[in-house]
């Protein structure tokens, strides 16, 4: 488990296509590693990756079929940034949202904009996803927890902090970038319990 808030940006440096998957190699930037070891989960731009290898740098990983197929893993490249979190203890304080990183579809900046001191994103979401997605809910873009600010029929907004894109890829977002949505966890199991009762 992860809480949405980003630890550092680092940057994609190797991708190995593997029979029909991947193995990423990714340089952590800041992220101190040093109590990290093989076999321990890193989210990257909010996908919950195992660690496969580790030296003082980074990490690699490898990138399963079916994250490809629900993540905006399946058109990254080598230079990439990504948000980067490791998991979460059962000590620590919990400052975002619970986030799994189980990513559930993949959307895009529709509208940037100046909002006082913050940026207002507009994101184009999936139809399938919105129904998980309401107004002051919670939700995760890139692997950054946020508060929803509005939703209409097609996309919801947020709005970003100047630390928050200071200390994110969300500094980098424009008009059509791709991004890991994963819906609050919670909408999730009682949606599934619901239709178990109906």
């Amino acid at each position: 488990m992860f809480s949405g808030i980003i630890e550092a940006v680092g940057n994609i440096t190797e991708i190995e296509d593997r029979s029909g998957d991947k193995r990423i190699s990714v340089h952590a930037g800041k992220l101190d590693l040093s109590d990290l070891r093989v076999g321990h989960s890193i989210a990257v731009n909010g996908v919950c990756l195992s660690v496969v290898e580790l030296d003082h740098n980074g990490f690699v990983a490898d990138v399963s079929g079916e994250t490809l197929s629900c993540t905006t893993f399946n058109d990254i490249a080598v230079g990439t940034k990504v948000n980067l979190e490791k998991s979460l203890r059962l000590s620590d304080r919990l400052n975002g949202h619970l986030v799994s990183g189980h990513v559930d579809g993949v959307g895009a900046i529709r509208e940037r904009a100046a909002d006082a001191r913050s940026e207002k994103f507009v994101i184009e979401t999936p139809k399938e996803l919105l129904k998980y997605i309401c107004k002051k809910g919670s939700v995760c873009i890139d692997g950054v927890s946020l508060t929803v600010n509005e939703t209409d029929a097609t996309s919801f907004t947020v709005n970003i902090i100047p630390h928050t894109l200071q200390e994110t890829t969300f500094t980098d977002f424009r008009t059509g970038t791709k991004v890991n949505i994963e819906v609050d966890i919670i909408a999730r199991y009682l949606e599934s319990l619901c239709n178990s009762l109906s």
